[in-house]
């Protein structure tokens, strides 16, 4: 396991004892929502589509720094459809996802190059690397 040598950040969040269909709060107050089983009819997101949210932002970021390396203009275009499902197989839960890219106006050897980096250097696609099923398009 790699080791980090310094922290730049570290996110805060207290969920309350309902978890699904609590609430969660960040320390500084920018986060505070109510939580809902997926496919209910609940307020509230889930899981899941906060586990979709924050991996696109990351992996986009990851976009750029791939991008600053290989001095490619991104357009300002750029989108990152995230979709995490929620599975079960026998008594145990899984979390396949899919990233689907868009990148237009850019060569699709050029957005696979700059996918395959990112990929490479996402926090999040780092953590579930050999842990879930990923699926990546360059749409």
């Amino acid at each position: 396991m790699t080791r980090i040598e310094k922290v730049l950040y570290t996110g805060k969040v207290h969920t309350s004892a309902g978890g699904r269909d609590g609430e969660a709060r960040s320390d500084d107050g920018r986060l505070n929502i109510r939580l809902s089983s997926p496919g209910t009819s609940s307020a509230g997101t889930n899981p899941e589509q906060l586990f979709a949210a924050g991996w696109s932002a990351c992996f986009i970021g990851a976009i750029g720094l791939a991008a600053g390396k290989l001095k490619v203009k991104l357009p300002s275009d750029l989108a990152v459809d995230a979709e995490v499902d929620l599975g079960k197989g026998g008594d145990a839960y899984f979390l396949p996802a899919r990233l689907n890219v868009h990148i237009p106006g850019i060569e699709r050897e050029v957005a696979q190059a700059l996918v395959d980096a990112a990929h490479q250097t996402c926090p999040y696609s780092k953590a579930t690397h050999g842990n879930i099923h990923v699926k990546i398009n360059v749409i």
